[in-house]
């Protein structure tokens, strides 16, 4: 199972497969019929409190950032039920769609990262 990463404003594409909205509020400036997307997980986003500390500085909350949204998600019962719920669906492709500007530090390369893992 391929699992890839895109941000919401980047075109829709066939090749996309299951499409999993990964934010927890809805991303700006995109409206709800525009957006195509076949799951909206938000409890499987970083907690507010983690999400406001990486935002203050990602470059430099980056490495604590990665360590904390990986516990919440190994403690996490919502991840739990996304992944049962995906091996339920059994996808070729899962995309995960975040709006963070910053493509090389994200909650959703982590999340994609805990998801190959157990997927696996």
């Amino acid at each position: 199972m391929e699992i890839k990463v895109k941000r919401v404003y980047e075109a829709f594409s066939d090749k996309d497969g299951l499409r999993v909205l990964v934010d927890k509020f809805w991303p700006r400036g995109v409206k709800k019929s525009a957006l195509q997307y076949d799951i909206w997980a938000k409890e499987v986003a970083p907690s507010s409190e983690l999400r406001r500390t990486f935002h203050l500085n990602p470059d430099q909350n980056w490495p604590a950032f990665v360590k904390e949204y990986t516990e919440e998600l190994e403690h996490s019962d919502a991840f739990k039920s996304m992944i049962e719920e995906i091996r339920e669906i059994n996808p070729s492709c899962i995309t995960l769609l975040f709006a963070f500007k910053n493509c090389d530090k994200n909650h959703a390369l982590i999340l994609k990262s805990a998801m190959e893992k157990a997927l696996s």
